[in-house]
């Protein structure tokens, strides 16, 4: 998938959970969703995406790639 469509879908999902309060429950809240609503290649791109600078990603939507990140390797080290 075109890494510019896969940036602004994250940067969108970020937008509607920058509403809450809790900041780390937002970045939370966009790492799970990624997690259980992205295809594998979806979050593999993404990710790679953000080793290569992650242009176009927001500050939130960054910060929830890179937890998405740690729990893929958490989960794969389980």
């Amino acid at each position: 998938m075109n890494i510019e469509h896969l940036t602004t879908m994250v940067n969108d999902i970020s937008h509607y959970f920058a509403a809450e309060p809790d900041h780390d429950a937002a970045v939370q809240g966009i790492a799970d969703h990624l997690r259980k609503f992205w295809d594998p290649v979806m979050r593999k791109q993404i990710l790679a995406h953000l080793e290569a600078g992650g242009e176009g990603l927001e500050p939130l939507s960054r910060e929830a790639v890179e937890r998405l990140g740690v729990m893929q390797k958490s989960e794969a080290a389980a």
